[in-house]
């Protein structure tokens, strides 16, 4: 438990001197993007990671991993968003992406403050209907 919470960021978004700072963990920014990447039209699902092991027990607990298939760092203050999508069928690609792009870099920068560098998505696979 202590190495995960060694291994948490978080980035200062805002400072109001004697009154204290705000701070946003690294996750919340993983979660916003996947949020908003959920409520784009064309996509079927976050791809998720590769701790298959943790997957299974977070779906066993009846919980949702909002930052599956997303990773996002801050660097000279600046967010970059990494996001691996599964598009519905027939979706079409660039629009859905673009898409993507916008309101993830949008819902970031509204809700934290922080300027968007990139927003880079992978479609990592297609929902056919029958699935």
């Amino acid at each position: 438990m202590a190495e995960e919470k060694e291994s948490r960021v978080d980035y200062m978004i805002y400072d109001k001197g004697s009154l204290g700072q705000v701070r946003v963990a690294d996750e919340v920014l993983s979660v916003i993007a996947g949020i908003s990447t959920m409520e784009v039209n064309g996509v079927a699902a976050m791809a998720g990671s590769n701790d298959s092991l943790r997957r299974e027990i977070i779906s066993r607990l009846g919980m949702k991993v909002l930052s599956n298939g997303v990773h996002t760092a801050v660097e000279n203050g600046k967010v970059t968003a990494d996001i691996s999508v599964v598009l519905e069928s027939g979706a079409h690609i660039p629009d859905v992406t673009a898409a993507i792009q916008d309101k993830v870099a949008g819902s970031i920068e509204t809700m934290t403050g922080l300027p968007v560098a990139a927003v880079n998505v992978t479609v990592a696979d297609v929902k056919l209907e029958d699935e």
